[in-house]
């Protein structure tokens, strides 16, 4: 049986998260209704077939797409079943055994994961937080060889919500045109920043890019599963044939209604929307932290997520676990990110459903506070 390490943290979420009275460990925003996009379009679907879309995506929703990238035709992108599957062809297209991967960490932990399941050998570069969770430039050269095969970057980040700076950003495309390594950017929080300035791609900032995005967090529509990669072209086959073999394609009601949610018009509406419910999220979140005076934290700059170091003497898998079972609130572990005393916060939610949560983690806090004085 091939080896596939565990993906803790998905796991941890797809088991609790609709078990729990209270959940913080999401990373996108309180999801758009039905009725709320329909509204949006000023249309019915009571006539689309519930049937198979296209398989690599109907034109409509890839010229959508392409329009969010400089230079970009709808021939450039593949659609697929969230960024998950995007990031999955991706890596399946251009890892093989015996490569190296650079990836900078901390990060969503599914590249990771596939590329040690693939036989690639990951080399890590940690953001630090002393710089402002930015990677130190030199160490992107150093640890970016001739053997590497990809470069894997989240930006923005997940989880501390950075965005890689210029230094950085012209250090991995440096390094990646020095060595002829492609770069893999999962920019699935693009759109979701505080300022309400888009993050830049990465595509066209190098030969080989691929980069990934979806509908789930910064456009709060994660039912939908609708993601894309966008790549050189002669990449777009090899994409869209690995999708032959895992989802075939989007169905043909999420495929008109990402088309609808990516429309021109509609857009700039949905992301308004995401960035209102976070930039209220932390106005509960931050007072909050500075009255408990165990957390240390940097603002994020984009995402419904802030990742927030504590002083307790407990591990961080087995706070959550205690929060989760006493009361009744789900938080994501620093460990599954190899960063044990640190916690995820989703604040993306309803003002009063976070102000309950928080209360509840303030109660679960004191008495962890209260073992170890």
């Amino acid at each position: 049986m091939a080896q596939i390490s565990d993906f803790v943290m998905e796991r941890w979420q797809s088991t609790y998260e609709n078990q729990v009275d209270c959940n913080l460990s999401e990373s996108g925003v309180h999801p758009v209704t039905l009725g709320e996009l329909v509204q949006l379009s000023g249309r019915t679907f009571d006539s689309t077939p519930i049937s198979y879309g296209q398989s690599n995506g109907t034109d409509q929703l890839r010229q959508h797409i392409a329009a969010l990238y400089d230079n970009a035709s709808p021939d450039l992108v593949t659609v697929t079943n969230g960024s998950a599957e995007a990031n999955l062809i991706a890596l399946w297209t251009l890892v093989e055994p015996g490569d190296e991967v650079v990836i900078l960490l901390p990060t969503y932990m599914q590249t990771v994961g596939l590329c040690e399941a693939l036989g690639a050998t990951v080399r890590e570069v940690w953001l630090r937080e002393d710089l402002g969770w930015q990677p130190d430039p030199d160490e992107i050269t150093a640890a970016v060889t001739s053997r590497t095969r990809a470069i894997v970057v989240t930006n923005p980040n997940n989880p501390t919500g950075s965005i890689l700076n210029e230094a950085a950003r012209q250090a991995i495309v440096a390094a990646a045109e020095r060595t002829g390594a492609w770069i893999l950017a999962d920019e699935v929080y693009r759109g979701a920043e505080l300022s309400g300035s888009e993050t830049a791609s990465f595509h066209n900032t190098a030969e080989r890019v691929i980069a990934t995005g979806s509908l789930s967090k910064a456009y709060g529509l994660p039912g939908l599963r609708i993601g894309w990669t966008i790549s050189p072209v002669e990449m777009t086959g090899p994409l869209w044939a690995r999708k032959d073999y895992t989802t075939i394609g989007p169905g043909q009601l999420t495929d008109s209604l990402a088309a609808v949610a990516l429309a021109p018009e509609i857009r700039p509406k949905l992301l308004q929307r995401t960035r209102r419910y976070i930039r209220d999220g932390l106005a509960v979140l931050e007072p909050w932290l500075a009255e408990m005076q165990v957390f240390h934290y940097r603002r994020p700059e984009a995402g419904a997520i802030l990742w927030a170091r504590y002083d307790l003497p407990i591990n961080s898998s087995t706070l959550i676990e205690r929060l989760r079972a006493e009361q009744s609130v789900l938080l994501v572990a620093g460990d599954h990110f190899r960063m044990d005393h640190h916690l995820r916060f989703g604040p993306g939610i309803e003002p009063s459903l976070l102000r309950d949560a928080l209360r509840r983690v303030s109660e679960g806090m004191r008495l962890e506070t209260a073992k170890h004085p």
